[in-house]
């Protein structure tokens, strides 16, 4: 544990609070460090054996399984946007909090970190000068850490560290109760500023697979797919090996002398030189007991062993990612033909990634709401936008014409649906071209309305008009 923090301009509470979630992050950093150096390809393996030369070792083979697996439920956990049944959210600026804070992409940023470290954060904040009105930021596992509260459902505190020096922290930001410090050290001062707000501690974490013993989640990465990808990884290394010594055939050499491995002057040759340029010729000695050298050949032993472990253990790995075969398998991989098929291979990785979504949604409500309500200058979220909610996409991916031949099946029954912004999304279109559809209906409606009216004053008037005029 690193030397307690001594802040002057906290208060004892303040600052035991500030070293409690402190000890708690360093608790969690080396498993969170682990993770993340495995998720990026930089973590080397453990000793491979005793009987593969140490140079092997030492090439750098990787493999990016585990990044695979959170990657390939990362993307199919997307939010489309932000709706409101009961409202207008293009009135509350929801496009102008989107576009100024990349909020789509933040999201997907925090979602990533989600899977890899079990938790990370959105935080809001209020901008300043030159800033948007509202900001909405991420915050990995290994610079932010709360208390969560289970009966309130909300954290109690969050830590958020923003700048470190040979492993120190110099710079972070405490949110209390309505109340955010921000420190940073200059020198050997802290500069502390304290700013009261109305909006309790304003973050939300987004976990993955949450229960009631580990309310902050669990990593995707866990250690059954670390251990196999080690194991790859090793086979990979052998296999290298395989191929340098192996895949030659190997030879015999009988009543030879060892004059020809060596050099014209007399040093030994290379290895690779004996091996790569093989004994074209070898001279009769009348004087040896065999005047002629006699050749044995043994035929080169196949890498299939080595592809056989690692296709076994790619196929484990695809197992414990609930992914299918095809997406890590070398060989024997499954050939769907049909979209049931298809589905029924990434049925698991689609419940995965609706309960993901299911476990996102509060969180990112909450932050949308409350950057709507900074952004428009209110002190809290009004009650009635409890019913803003997320728009994920699907997580089965379908094609168009799947979506489209779904969706006419349905308006069929509903035929009304037809004309709402519904209907046309069980047909498979877009935000965009649901908003351009229905624009140029609207302008269409508005062009017949015009001709309709200009053709009722542009018809003669007959002289039963005039009667009944009269």
């Amino acid at each position: 544990m690193s030397e307690a923090l001594r802040v002057s301009g906290l208060s004892e509470d303040e600052t035991l609070t500030l070293n409690m979630l402190v000890e708690q992050l360093e608790e969690k950093s080396t498993r969170n460090l682990f993770r993340s150096s495995v998720y990026d390809g930089k973590r080397a393996i453990r000793q491979v054996g005793t009987v593969i030369p140490p140079q092997y070792q030492k090439l750098g083979l990787i493999l990016g399984w585990n990044a695979k697996g959170v990657d390939g439920l990362a993307r199919r956990c997307n939010l489309e946007r932000m709706v409101w049944t009961d409202g207008d959210l293009g009135a509350l600026g929801i496009q102008e909090l989107t576009d100024s804070n990349f909020l789509l992409s933040e999201i997907s940023s925090a979602r990533a970190d989600s899977l890899i470290h079990g938790v990370s954060y959105l935080i809001n904040t209020q901008g300043g000068e030159g800033e948007p009105k509202a900001l909405i930021h991420a915050k990995d596992g290994l610079n932010a850490t709360g208390t969560w509260n289970n009966r309130t459902r909300r954290l109690d505190d969050l830590l958020s560290v923003t700048a470190r020096q040979e492993d120190k922290i110099t710079g972070f930001v405490l949110y209390l109760d309505n109340v955010t410090i921000s420190a940073s050290l200059n020198g050997r001062k802290w500069a502390v500023d304290r700013v009261e707000h109305t909006w309790h501690v304003p973050a939300e974490p987004m976990v993955y697979r949450p229960r009631a013993s580990r309310r902050m989640g669990r990593s995707r990465i866990t250690r059954a797919t670390i251990g196999l990808q080690d194991a790859a990884v090793r086979a990979l290394v052998r296999m290298e090996g395989h191929m340098d010594i192996y895949s030659i055939p190997q030879m015999l050499l009988l009543g030879a002398s060892e004059s020809v491995f060596k050099n014209a002057d007399g040093s030994q040759k290379a290895s690779w030189q004996v091996a790569l340029g093989r004994v074209l010729g070898v001279p009769d000695d009348e004087d040896a007991a065999n005047p002629r050298a006699d050749v044995k050949q043994f035929k080169a032993e196949s890498p299939a062993a080595h592809l056989a472990q690692m296709n076994a253990l790619a196929k484990l790995t695809a197992r414990e990612f609930d992914l299918s075969d095809a997406d890590f398998a070398l060989t024997d991989m499954a050939n769907p033909t049909s979209e049931g098929s298809y589905s029924e291979a990434r049925e698991n990785l689609i419940a995965e990634a609706e309960g993901a979504m299911d476990d996102w949604s509060i969180s990112v409500r909450r932050a949308t709401a409350r950057g709507l309500a900074q952004q428009n200058g209110l002190s809290e979220v009004p009650r009635e936008w409890a019913s803003i909610d997320t728009k994920w996409r699907k997580a089965q991916f379908a094609s168009r014409a799947a979506e489209a031949d779904a969706g006419s099946k349905q308006l069929s029954s509903v035929p009304w649906l037809a004309e709402t912004e519904v209907g046309l999304e069980l047909l498979g279109l877009d935000e965009q071209q649901i908003k351009r559809a229905l624009a140029e209906k609207r302008s269409a409606e508005r062009r017949a309305a015009g001709r309709a009216v200009v053709a009722a004053l542009a018809a003669p008037v007959t002289p039963q008009d005039n009667a009944n005029g009269a």
